[in-house]
């Protein structure tokens, strides 16, 4: 083992290693592991500078700079990065929408389209909005249509076969709109356990209906064939069923698509109506997402934020994404023109509990809020400031004249540069918390594609060894629980800065997210933990401040509201969900 992978293997904790052995490191035709970590860093950083002999740049020292951020696990690419680049493959794109018209030649090429992403290790988002109601006419066979939740079952079906080469499994995101017709169906969709399983399901709601919920008015809805009012309904009634629902099952969670197009600096090229399968990326048909993230963690220093590192680690990591969209090798043309027209890229973070513990703040306190505001202002400014550079050197984004953004900007290379994703599995390779979400437990198991791995929380694990109060039977005691509210010997500060998922009140997760929406040009992704008796009441409540705080999405999980979960606390067995409903969809369906 040389020096370089000495260096990498101790900064990988043991579930790291673990990970990255089972989905990310190269195999051969034995299915043997033919590379270690180093090589697979070396490998990706490899292929994505050599982008830069295209714009004159110093590939060696390009490959260098993002070799040594992902060695250090400051910043990790989206999982089909890590995976595909430098391999035939090559497809490097985290999750695409395809659009789904009303016809049986537009449904089944978005099927076909579908499949081809999920084998090359993508995910998918698509609205079926514009598909006409059940029992709706067709004329061509003098029939009626099945409606969109029969078409919605296909897709599902068809990624359960796929399974993305068992690497990852397929992930989509389901949308229809709060007016259609079959909103009932769609809305319910999920009751039972074996429904829809690959997919995560958002309501579109509009601006209209939010506030005739409101004022208790009523609301129209309209057959997307004819254009016609098919009825009108109370908004509360469906209002009150949506809520019902996510609070027995966890779906649906809402899309606010007004607020969504209002902040959509392409709002001339077209009409946002899905986002990828965790709600962090809004796109246009045929346009795709290509994240990565920041480890907060890391850019903290003598117990405070070392903002000269996060100003340098986000100049790489917009360097780095921008040339993901030249180095990829796409799944189909529509995609590749469209992703390269707009060029969007969604630089996010992770650890970021992390380092509110690190800098001894509560996650749940107006210290934290404003925090997260702080550093997300910090990394869009910074990441602006280096797409304009990266226009000014290379050419601005074809699409750029037609944006929103040409007004306030000389040059810009990426319509959109910033997003909050889950990284539900690169938070693992990184040994951190998963996107902006709180510790889900300070001991835990997680199930990944069928391996448990126990993690304990590293940053507590630091502090109680620096503070003294660490040992085996204090580790014991915690993972009984998961929490350090009832063992009194620790104190109370260390107890407050290091409270979990379902212990912060719901309002903190909401406001957190719109924090953080505040600075982020794409969306968040950000699910509400619930405790297991959490009423429908609660889920009211959350939606309608997600509303009013202008966040782009919301959703709520219930402990307890699935059968099937991705953590566990250990040493009880007791079942928990992971800290998110999103996270879980990247777990299980490899949607990061």
């Amino acid at each position: 083992m040389d020096k370089e992978d000495n260096t990498i293997e101790s900064k990988l904790s043991a579930n790291g290693k673990t990970l990255l052995e089972k989905r990310y490191l190269l195999r051969d035709a034995k299915g043997k592991i033919a590379e270690e970590p180093n090589e697979l860093f070396r490998r990706v950083a490899k292929a994505i500078a050599g982008v830069d002999s295209t714009y004159g740049y110093s590939v060696d020292k390009t490959e260098d700079d993002f070799y040594q951020v992902m060695a250090d696990l400051e910043f990790l690419p989206n999982s089909p990065t890590l995976m595909n680049a430098g391999t035939e493959l090559g497809q490097l794109s985290a999750c695409f929408v395809l659009p789904v018209e009303d016809s049986l030649k537009s449904i089944f090429k978005s099927l076909q389209d579908m499949s081809l992403i999920h084998q090359s290790g993508g995910g998918t988002g698509f609205s079926f909005s514009d598909l006409r109601p059940e029992g709706d006419p067709v004329r061509s066979t003098e029939g009626v249509a099945s409606g969109p939740l029969s078409f919605m079952t296909i897709f599902d079906k068809a990624t359960d076969v796929i399974k993305q080469g068992g690497r990852r499994r397929g992930a989509n995101m389901g949308v229809l709109r709060v007016d259609h017709p079959d909103i009932f169906k769609f809305i319910g969709a999920k009751k039972k356990e074996d429904m829809l399983r690959n997919f995560n399901l958002s309501v579109g709601v509009t601006d209209e209906f939010m506030e005739a919920v409101s004022q208790d008015r009523d609301y129209a809805l309209v057959n997307p064939r004819t254009g016609k009012v098919k009825k009108r309904l109370k908004a509360r009634d469906m209002f009150d069923r949506i809520v019902t629902c996510a609070c027995q099952t966890g779906d649906p969670g809402l899309l606010f698509l007004d607020e969504i197009n209002r902040k959509h600096p392409m709002s001339a090229i077209g009409t946002i109506e899905s986002t990828n399968p965790c709600g962090e990326v809004p796109l246009l048909p045929y346009e795709s997402c290509n994240l990565g993230s920041i480890n907060l963690a890391l850019m903290v220093k003598e117990g405070a934020i070392d903002w000269q590192k996060l100003k340098e680690t986000v100049d790489t990591g917009v360097h780095f994404l921008d040339n993901v969209i030249d180095a990829n090798k796409y799944p189909l043309p529509e995609i590749e023109q469209r992703t390269k027209q707009n060029r969007k890229i969604g630089l996010g973070v992770m650890g970021f509990a992390a380092m509110l513990a690190r800098l001894g703040i509560a996650y749940d306190c107006e210290e934290g809020i404003a925090t997260a505001e702080e550093v997300m202002k910090f990394i869009r400014e910074e990441a602006v400031q280096k797409s304009v550079e990266l226009g000014e050197q290379r050419g601005s984004f074809p699409n750029f004249h037609r944006s929103t953004l040409a007004k306030d900007y000389p040059a810009m290379r990426n319509a959109t540069v910033n997003t909050v994703a889950p990284t539900g599995s690169l938070s693992i390779i990184a040994n951190t918390t998963s996107g902006i979400e709180p510790m889900f437990a300070l001991t835990y198991q997680r199930n990944v594609m069928g391996t448990r791995l126990t993690e304990i929380d590293p940053v507590f694990e630091e502090m109680a060894r620096k503070h003294g109060f660490y040992s085996k039977h204090l580790m014991e005691e915690i993972a009984e629980t998961g929490s350090l509210q009832n063992i009194l010997n620790i104190p109370k500060e260390t107890r407050r800065v290091f409270a979990t998922a379902l212990e912060i009140k719901p309002q903190w997760h909401v406001r957190m997210q719109a924090a953080f929406q505040k600075h982020v040009d794409n969306a968040v992704a950000k699910t509400v933990n619930l405790p297991h008796e959490a009423t429908e009441e609660d889920f009211r409540e959350i939606y309608m401040l997600a509303y009013r705080l202008k966040c782009k999405g919301i959703a709520a999980y219930r402990y307890g509201s699935k059968a099937e979960q991705v953590l566990e606390i250990g040493g009880t067995g007791e079942k928990r969900d992971d800290s998110t409903a999103t996270v879980k969809a990247c777990a299980k369906n490899g949607c990061e």
